[in-house]
């Protein structure tokens, strides 16, 4: 437990930075009502992306409290304790962000669900599964056969390295190296590397 002066300099920066987040919150409510209405004349996702996009396009700290406010209350179960990076889109509302989630720049972000105090590095592409495409008839253009969304999970405490491609789900404590391809769910505390990725070592 701090206490003294160094308590209550902790306690000052953190009601500080509740009010900084209890505004944004407050001034997104706006975008938030437009987001619902038009959402009632279009495709929910559709809507989502286009508003994602929008919101990417804020930089800095202002950019980064814009969308923690906007994301907790677009997404289900979706905490404001978030970082989401400069460029970063989120193209499906059924996506779920726990609190201490760091997401860098330029990342794309598909349906899926991540856990607390996980990192995800710049330029990661979390896909919706790897169902997303069918090809298996070869008369029919690739983009009249069906697919299907996946929502992926990716557990608590993960470390997903720069350029990384996800199309499976992450299990806790997994760490994905840079530039890898994840094909299969990866394994508690394990570190994956490689296309397809594969398993390097473990964490203990």
């Amino acid at each position: 437990m701090v206490t003294g002066k160094a308590g209550t300099v902790m306690r000052t920066r953190n009601a500080i930075k509740r009010a900084i987040k209890w505004f944004f919150l407050a001034a997104t409510l706006p975008l938030y009502g437009l987001f619902l209405a038009i959402c009632i004349v279009s495709r929910s996702d559709n809507c989502f992306a286009s508003f994602s996009q929008f919101l990417s396009l804020i930089p800095g700290k202002i950019g980064v409290y814009f969308r923690a406010a906007f994301y907790h209350m677009a997404c289900p179960d979706t905490s404001d304790e978030i970082s989401i990076g400069f460029l970063t889109l989120l193209s499906h509302r059924d996506t779920s962000i726990a609190s201490g989630v760091y997401i860098g720049p330029q990342c794309n972000i598909g349906m899926c669900a991540i856990s607390k105090n996980t990192l995800i590095g710049s330029g990661v592409h979390v896909l919706s599964g790897s169902k997303q495409h069918n090809f298996d008839d070869p008369n029919r253009p690739i983009q009249d056969q069906n697919g299907k969304f996946e929502k992926i999970y990716i557990g608590t405490d993960c470390w997903l390295g720069n350029g990384s491609i996800i199309m499976a789900s992450v299990s806790d404590r997994s760490i994905i190296g840079a530039g890898s391809v994840i094909v299969t769910q990866t394994k508690m505390n394990s570190i994956n590397g490689g296309n397809p990725a594969k398993i390097i070592r473990y964490r203990s």
